[in-house]
């Protein structure tokens, strides 16, 4: 079975193709365009949208050459329903409906954080793990029950992303900002002391975010470098605790700020300590990509004919906790 995914939920315009056998999956392609805005500016949503129509459908046919199909070889089309930014969300929408509508493929709606999860299992072999989804949109703790994902502690303000790239943006990088600051931090081992708020499983950025910004007028790299270890040492906090609650045997971090090296550090630490085995997922699939679409439309399609066009959608704030998994 072949299927194409369209992931349009932010910064990130990408179309991949995956051939499924059985409950394995391969990713022929994935292609990607992403929307750069200015040093020190963030993702302006209209002009994110504009960035995705002008190169939508450059991506769908390098997307498809690479695979080395055509579009009648598709048995599914899927495409990111939400959460994210409308005006992008919506662009990937109305690609992915045309597709469905003029060729006949069944459709389906996919939620971006389960699409990062499905594709960290895929890649990874995970099968049962505790999940840590940390990226610009996202900073959950998930374990899965009962055909839901539950959430065992999330962001009570910012995301980890947001706390990153915020940062970054005041100190000049244009988003995102993850691997200025990563490479910065590196070049510091003076740590100066900064907001910790830890509650319950839940962690708060906002006061450390304010509180870095203040270090970075004396020091940019030793304010990178606390910001890193303090934001970390926190989810890191946060992921023991729910280890040890849920007794879970693996740990899997799927998301953006995955590629971190300095996070999977720490959370190699806290799974030695519980005996838990550690996964990441690959670099080049961390971030937003159309694969985690892709595979997870796969899924839903062993159990449904996908949806009729006038029951697409797209929503902004989809939580991942109302979706039922019942493949």
């Amino acid at each position: 079975m072949l299927g194409l995914g369209i992931e349009s939920t932010a910064h990130t315009f990408s179309c991949a193709v995956i051939e499924m056998k059985g409950k394995k999956g391969k990713i022929l392609s994935d292609v990607r365009k992403i929307y750069r805005p200015a040093d020190g500016e963030g993702i302006h949503p209209r002009e994110a949208s504009r960035h995705h129509i002008e190169n939508s459908s450059l991506v769908l046919s390098e997307c498809l050459d690479e695979a080395n199909i055509k579009v009648n070889d598709l048995d599914i089309v899927s495409y990111a329903g939400g959460p994210g930014l409308g005006p992008c969300l919506r662009v990937g929408a109305v690609v992915a409906r045309s597709l469905a509508s003029f060729y006949k493929i069944p459709i389906y709606p996919v939620n971006h954080a389960l699409g990062h999860i499905e594709l960290g299992k895929l890649l990874t072999g995970a099968t049962n793990p505790l999940v840590l989804l940390v990226s610009g949109g996202h900073t959950m703790l998930l374990a899965f029950l009962n055909k839901q994902w539950r959430v065992f502690g999330e962001t009570l303000d910012i995301t980890l992303g947001q706390l990153l790239d915020q940062f970054g943006r005041s100190i000049g990088f244009a988003s995102p900002c993850g691997k200025n600051i990563e490479e910065l931090a590196t070049t510091s081992s003076n740590y100066v002391t900064l907001p910790y708020s830890v509650k319950g499983n839940d962690v708060s950025f906002s006061g450390l975010l304010s509180a870095t910004k203040s270090v970075a007028k004396k020091s940019k790299v030793d304010a990178c470098y606390s910001l890193q270890e303090t934001a970390f040492a926190m989810i890191a906090e946060a992921v023991e605790r729910a280890l040890s609650f849920t007794r879970k045997k693996e740990l899997m971090i799927v998301g953006g700020v995955a590629a971190n090296k300095r996070l999977s550090e720490m959370l190699q630490d806290v799974c030695k300590r519980h005996g838990a085995k550690f996964f990441v997922v690959p670099l080049k699939y961390a971030g937003d990509c159309g694969s985690q679409i892709c595979w997870t439309g796969l899924l839903e399609s062993q159990i449904k004919k996908g949806v009729s066009l006038k029951d697409t959608f797209v929503t902004q704030s989809w939580r991942l906790d109302t979706v039922k998994v019942n493949y």
